[in-house]
């Protein structure tokens, strides 16, 4: 990612391009006669009345070529970029059009509170500031008209034919064919490096190039969980394992941008040596709870890729902060148990005050926030800790000892080694102890009255990615409860909670409905085992899953319904969220491994 040249860097809209750093911004818009509205800004996955609906196309990573289809108010388009050396250029196709033909909009201007100015006249848009300057210019019939949504410089042109956009004025007339150009350029280049698995990379690389934008509070390149999302947040909003499994998705074929995503979430780790389960652009932080701990599992996954431990050299305080944090603060008779920290607010936001030192706050430290798990599980706001020990928590500390171990050992760091394996040991004899033979699975258990718990989800297979499970074990999971279609099997799999769980067909959030995140960690605890039927299954039954949506829709999911394998119908299930695109990392990895 080259964070000085052109991109869709701006959050607020997919048709927005950045020239960076002189954050010089060129927005494309639509101007309806039906309504006499403007539609300036665009994101991928809106599902209101009357909201666009945006069709994501293929597009590289650095802004060199992007395409999309954008639907609204009866108009449609097809908008193309491309890049040259430091040159912008645009095409926008009209697909359809209302009665009276609508018009493009295009504003110009300086983004984020720099300095400089924009101006409009006869020959286009210019813009200036001390870091140098730009002009576009159009093709097409220029409209005149003074009731336009425009905050700033702006051209009107319409739609009755394709209008081209450059800031080289000395090749307007060969926009198309640069743009055609570089489309052919960069999907040679994928064709030739994933050709048995396009679909699959298209997604996953598609939705992490659309959702990946520029920070301007801290100068960064991040890739949130979406626009809208950040949006809603103030500008970005970084959680704690979907941020690490972006990096790890992004490394199949970006190593700078993998590298900047695992950065930015880890130096987020609050005044208390952990990393929060969010962080926003406000300053806002979580700093009662932490997530799941993916962080060294993702680093070291990262350090293999790319056959190199500077992202370990330069991380790893952090992660041994973060590792020492949990038994400090999360530790209850040898197990680990969800829970949340009171403290001072620092932003005001609701979220420091609401939900903090309650049970609901710990289920938000799972990450899996009303999971039917810990409905009725009783809190202790005098220890800040849920009264019960987890299977799933104590598999990924278990993992992210073992991990951060084994990073350890790689950068001559071993004074650390014996101590985070002592730990590992401990906490994987106290796993052991939530075995039940009775039902053959690891459970969760209560610590007030010594009860296991028979609320189950895919958390019950962690142990697999723990290694605590033996062999035998690790089969009756897998053939009483994997492939129990009244609990995990199905046609689409893996429900956050067992089929004949009361509150499964509410099918709401992880009541049910199936998450990317969940699969991908029972197939790396697979991958542990000798289990080719259920790895075989998980990796064919998630690539399926991740394609039905994204062949209809163009559509990457943050949850997928169970029984249909549907990710739409919910308001809760954002469109294009890009953790769903583990779905489609596990075919990758499989891939790999062949």
């Amino acid at each position: 990612m080259d964070p000085k040249n052109w991109n869709t860097w701006n959050v607020r809209s997919v048709l927005s391009h950045v020239l960076l750093p002189e954050a010089f911004g060129i927005a494309l818009g639509v101007k309806s006669y039906s309504t006499g509205r403007c539609l300036r800004e665009a994101l991928i996955g809106r599902k209101g009345k009357g909201d666009e609906v945006v069709v994501p196309g293929p597009r590289s990573y650095d802004g060199t070529y992007t395409s999309l289809v954008l639907t609204w108010q009866d108009v449609k388009i097809r908008v193309e970029t491309a890049v040259r050396g430091r040159e912008w250029f645009a095409l926008v196709t009209p697909l359809q059009n209302q009665i009276k033909t609508a018009s493009l909009t295009i504003e110009a201007g300086v983004l984020w509170g720099r300095d400089g100015w924009g101006r409009a006249d006869e020959n286009g848009l210019s813009v200036q500031n001390n870091g140098g300057s730009i002009a576009v210019v159009t093709s097409g019939t220029r409209l005149y008209e003074p009731v336009v949504e425009a905050s700033g410089p702006y051209m009107l042109v319409s739609l009755d034919e394709p209008v081209c956009m450059t800031t080289d004025a000395t090749r307007l007339d060969r926009v198309a064919d640069i743009i055609a150009e570089n489309k052919a350029a960069f999907l040679a280049t994928r064709t030739a490096a994933n050709a048995e698995q396009q679909e699959v990379y298209d997604a996953m690389q598609i939705c992490m190039a659309w959702d990946t934008i520029y920070d301007p509070f801290k100068d960064r390149i991040i890739s949130p969980v979406s626009r809208i999302w950040s949006c809603d947040w103030g500008g970005w909003v970084l959680f704690d394992w979907d941020t690490y499994f972006a990096a790890w998705i992004a490394g199949l074929e970006n190593k700078e941008l993998a590298y900047a995503n695992a950065r930015a979430i880890t130096d987020e780790i609050t005044e208390k040596g952990f990393i929060p389960n969010m962080a926003t652009a406000t300053g806002f932080k979580s700093r009662d709870r932490s997530q799941p701990p993916v962080g060294s599992l993702t680093v070291r996954a990262l350090c293999d890729m790319f056959e190199e431990t500077v992202l370990a050299e330069e991380l790893f305080d952090a992660l041994l902060s973060w590792n020492r944090w949990w038994p400090e603060n999360r530790d209850q008779d040898g197990y680990l148990c969800w829970g949340s920290n009171p403290y001072e607010p620092i932003t005001g936001c609701k979220y420091e005050t609401l939900p903090i030192n309650t049970r609901f706050a710990s289920a938000l430290e799972s990450g899996l926030d009303n999971s039917p798990m810990y409905k009725d599980i009783p809190y202790d706001p005098e220890v800040c800790r849920m009264q019960m020990a987890d299977v799933g928590l104590m598999s990924f500390y278990i993992t992210d000892c073992r991990e951060l171990a084994e990073l350890a050992k790689r950068i001559g760091r071993d004074a650390v080694i014996d101590e985070l394996l002592a730990r590992a040991e401990r906490y994987a004899e106290k796993l052991k102890t939530l075995w039940c033979k009775d039902t053959g699975l690891f459970l969760n258990k209560r610590l007030d009255n010594g009860e296991f718990q028979h609320r189950y989800s895919p958390t019950h297979f962690y142990p697999l990615l723990a290694k605590a499970a033996t062999e035998e074990q690790a089969r009756r999971m897998i053939d009483e409860h994997f492939f129990n279609p009244d609990e995990f099997w199905g046609e689409w799999i893996l429900p956050s909670i067992a089929r004949n769980d009361e509150e499964y067909p509410l099918q709401n959030y992880w009541k049910g409905r199936i998450w990317a995140p969940m699969n991908f960690l029972v197939y790396l605890g697979l991958c542990n085992y000798n289990l080719p039927d259920a790895r075989k299954a998980l990796v064919e039954k998630s690539e399926a899953l991740l394609l039905k949506e994204w062949r209809e829709y163009g559509h990457v999911h943050e949850n997928y319904n169970a029984d249909t394998g549907e990710g739409c119908g919910i308001g809760n299930s954002d469109a294009f969220y890009h953790w769903g695109g583990l779905l489609g990392l596990i075919s990758a990895l499989e891939q790999k491994q062949k």
